[in-house]
């Protein structure tokens, strides 16, 4: 049934998205000459039929290639209205640019601009409002896709427990194959072993078979591999080291040897780390500039304060594990204990004057030196002591991880409140987020949030 309705949802997406693309244009018409002051009709409505009717097709054809036409009911909203803009920005550009090259008429360039808004605004609306009205379906139990689990161990109780949770995805488990039945999910029922797989799927007809088995039942994978084939059905893997990947692997291949990579990072791409870059220097430079009056109080207070340097620099762990000196206004009295020990709100090392920079994260202005010199970026994971990485690269899982990125002034964790007396193993989670879904959007989003919000404070308050 689910194929069926998923048939019939893609063909009432095509024709919506068609009959919007295709009205899109005269409403753009009639606005442009219409509604807007100035305009002068050069070419008439009945001369943009056919570019009307190239656009839509060539829309259409972007959208199916990028996958817009199949079930998204597992991709983010925000990865399918970016395929959106992406797919639309795409196709005008290459109407534009055959236009320009082998068009004699003279389209009006506001009209398509205005057509270009339009389309992708209402076709987004759209989309949204479609999945919300799936999620409220899903939620009261239709358009269910079935699914048969295969295993018991972690991997399965995880993904069980994530289909459960998350009813608007529409994931219906109609049970279990196993060895034999685990008393403690007794949530699901139990259709039989491994040996009657066969028979079991041919009687469910499942629309997808989940295979989450444990270590010792891995030489069972080819024969079910072979078996969903045989029957038509699809089948997913999870593998049983699933916790230890990342949820966006990067896949590779060495000749016919497909490899996976467990853990894929967007700033290992050249492009993307240049872009980063380029906005880390850029933004560094012009922070500088602006807040080098403040910077220039701030040392004179920090001087007048108490006996010591005005600049602190303590050594941080940085990308790949490297060593730096990062810098910060002194905000405590000379100590034996600035390399071992957090500082916490009410710390007694922290002077009067300390204790104000602290208040408003002044203190911190000295790490855009940081950024400049490119041992640090505007956003990235906080950087650790030395002394608490040997501690905790032991004690939390994945915690290395976060130093295969460049360390930040701020970061997904402190916009999400992971500061002070926070959990360790949250931060490091909301690190590695960081890290396997960045984009120039999501820096451009905690920056946002970090000054909106007022969340620029010392890390080293949580350190």
């Amino acid at each position: 049934m689910i194929r069926e309705n998923q048939k019939l949802l893609n063909q009432i997406n095509v024709i919506s998205d068609a009959l919007i693309l295709f009205a899109s244009l005269p409403f753009a018409f009639w606005f442009r000459f219409y509604v807007l002051p100035g305009g002068i009709i050069t070419v008439p409505l009945q001369k943009y039929w056919a570019l009307n009717l190239s656009l839509m097709l060539g829309h259409l054809l972007c959208y199916a290639a990028f996958g817009l036409y199949s079930s998204l009911r597992r991709t983010a909203l925000s990865k399918e209205l970016s395929l959106l803009c992406f797919s639309s920005v795409l196709n005008l550009s290459a109407s534009l640019s055959f236009l320009f090259l082998f068009w004699e008429m003279h389209y009006s360039r506001m009209t398509l601009a205005i057509y270009f808004v339009l389309s992708l605004g209402v076709v987004s609306c759209k989309r949204i409002l479609l999945r919300l009205y799936l999620r409220r379906l899903r939620r009261a139990g239709y358009n269910q896709k079935h699914v048969v689990l295969l295993g018991t161990g972690v991997t399965a109780r995880s993904y069980l427990k994530a289909i459960q949770t998350q009813r608007s995805l529409g994931y219906h488990a109609a049970g279990y194959v196993a060895r034999q039945a685990a008393p403690d999910m007794d949530s699901l029922s139990y259709l039989g072993s491994f040996d009657r797989l066969e028979s079991i799927l041919e009687r469910l007809q499942p629309d997808e078979v989940v295979a989450a088995l444990d270590a010792e039942d891995l030489p069972l994978t080819p024969g079910i591999i072979n078996l969903c084939e045989k029957l038509g059905l699809k089948l997913s893997l999870i593998p049983f080291y699933a916790e230890h990947m990342s949820s966006t692997p990067q896949f590779d291949s060495i000749g016919n040897i497909p490899l996976l990579n467990i853990r894929r990072v967007p700033l290992d791409n050249w492009g993307n780390a240049i872009c980063k870059r380029l906005v880390d220097i850029a933004g560094s430079l012009a922070l500088i500039l602006l807040t080098s009056p403040i910077m220039l109080v701030c040392a004179v207070g920090v001087r007048l304060s108490s006996p010591g340097p005005v600049i602190f620099r303590q050594q941080r762990v940085g990308r790949n594990k490297k060593k730096f000196s990062m810098y910060k206004f002194r905000s405590m009295r000379v100590n034996s204990q600035q390399t071992t020990r957090w500082s916490t709100d009410r710390d007694e090392r922290k002077t009067p004057f300390g204790a104000f920079l602290r208040k408003y994260s002044l203190d911190e202005l000295p790490q855009f030196f940081n950024v400049l010199k490119g041992d640090m970026s505007l956003v990235g994971p906080r950087p650790e002591l030395p002394h608490f990485v040997e501690q905790f690269k032991d004690e939390i899982p994945l915690y290395m991880v976060k130093h295969q990125v460049r360390p930040g002034i701020t970061g997904w964790a402190q916009v999400n409140d992971l500061r002070g007396d926070t959990s360790i193993r949250a931060r490091v989670e909301h690190d590695i987020y960081y890290i396997e879904n960045w984009s120039l959007w999501l820096d451009i989003k905690i920056l946002f949030v970090t000054i909106f919000k007022g969340k620029f404070k010392n890390s080293e308050q949580l350190r």
